[in-house]
């Protein structure tokens, strides 16, 4: 029986079940035309484009057209802290909005649609979370990135997926108890790989909860060359099958250095646009989140993210709109905490990459 079980936390918070506004496909002259006037206005306003890997390919280009970043939302948050440009346009959802405002309080940092959630942001509401981690005061509290301001301002520690091991395993080897959020399978994940104390918060992101192993089992039996590459976010019984388990920058990495011909792939299929780039060569399966139990075929997409688009880039860059704050009071918190996993990591040597993170 795992420390979860003896000492429960509070049940997460439902998510809205409200499908987000996602924009229009783009004909190609439209495309032309709204990368043409972005560029222009980002030269105007001294901006630079932070893109996650689970955006779309309109956006991930045009980040990498401009001289902006592709990434996880940690790197997007350090990259956007040394571009020399005062605004920091980040597409993704919104709490990687708050880490760079968080990481980068003398810029400006615009969002093309602050309407873009998370489900393990939702999941965990700082009020909520506050008074729990108030009724165990005896445990270090390790927050995963995807949250808000205010629960990384309450947390002790700010992990990423890549680090969330290391960083609790160290914890463990010094006599600390913990407390876990958001993500209930990542956590899991993390408890079995450390045999830390660890209570978990029972939050899930909407995409990687729903992959199930029947169906990528079956799917393996179609592609029996195929590696299988999982997030942590994932259930125990899918990262139990995989070849790789990792951040989105370590299955990136994956693909363009394994010599598998195909990769079945049980994370966001945004990071699809990015591996197609660094390893064309190779035949790239989603994940089925079909099979006993599955509420559709393919769920492998995170409706928030799909929020982002070139119209609304351009309609905020024309109108200053969607622009991100952060309390200095609530910012001066979350620094310290996101500060020792950026020490942490430098002094181990680790690449602190995320996910959704």
């Amino acid at each position: 029986m795992t420390v979860a079980q003896i000492i429960a936390p509070p049940p997460a918070r439902p998510v809205p079940d409200v499908p987000p506004v996602v924009e229009e496909a783009l004909g190609e002259a439209e495309r032309a035309e709204l990368k043409a006037r972005i560029k222009r206005l980002m030269q105007e306003q001294d901006a630079v484009l932070l893109a996650h890997y689970y955006t779309s390919g309109d956006l991930q280009d045009l980040a990498v057209e401009t001289g902006g970043c592709v990434s996880d939302s940690l790197e997007m948050a350090r990259f956007g802290h040394a571009a020399r440009q005062q605004t920091l346009i980040v597409a993704g959802v919104k709490f990687m909005g708050e880490t760079a405002k968080i990481l980068n309080p003398e810029k400006r940092v615009l969002m093309p649609d602050l309407g873009a959630e998370c489900s393990l942001d939702l999941s965990c509401p700082a009020e909520d979370f506050t008074a729990f981690c108030d009724a165990h005061p005896d445990r270090t509290v390790v927050v995963y990135a995807n949250t808000s301001a205010a629960v990384k301002a309450r947390a002790d520690w700010v992990v990423t997926s890549s680090s969330a091991v290391k960083v609790v395993q160290h914890l463990k080897e010094q006599g600390k108890r913990i407390i876990w959020a958001p993500d209930r399978f990542l956590g899991d994940y993390v408890q079995r790989a450390t045999g830390a104390d660890m209570v978990i918060w029972q939050g899930a992101c909407v995409v990687h909860e729903k992959f199930k192993a029947d169906g990528i089992r079956e799917l393996k039996a179609e592609h029996p060359e195929a590696a299988i590459l999982v997030h942590p976010e994932s259930p125990a019984d899918v990262i139990a099958m995989a070849d790789v388990v990792g951040s989105t920058t370590q299955l990136v990495h994956a693909v363009k250095t394994l010599p598998n011909p195909a990769f079945i792939v049980a994370t966001d299929i945004g990071i699809f646009h990015r591996m197609h780039e660094v390893a064309p060569e190779k035949l790239l399966l989603e994940a089925p989140s079909g099979g006993k139990g599955a509420t559709c075929v393919s769920c492998a997409h995170c409706p928030w993210m799909a929020m982002n688009g070139l119209r609304k880039l351009a309609r905020v860059l024309e109108t200053g709109a969607n622009e991100i704050h952060v309390p200095e009071a609530v910012r001066v918190k979350a620094v310290r905490s996101i500060s020792r996993l950026l020490d942490f990591a430098a002094r181990a040597g680790i690449t602190p990459g995320t996910s959704a993170d």
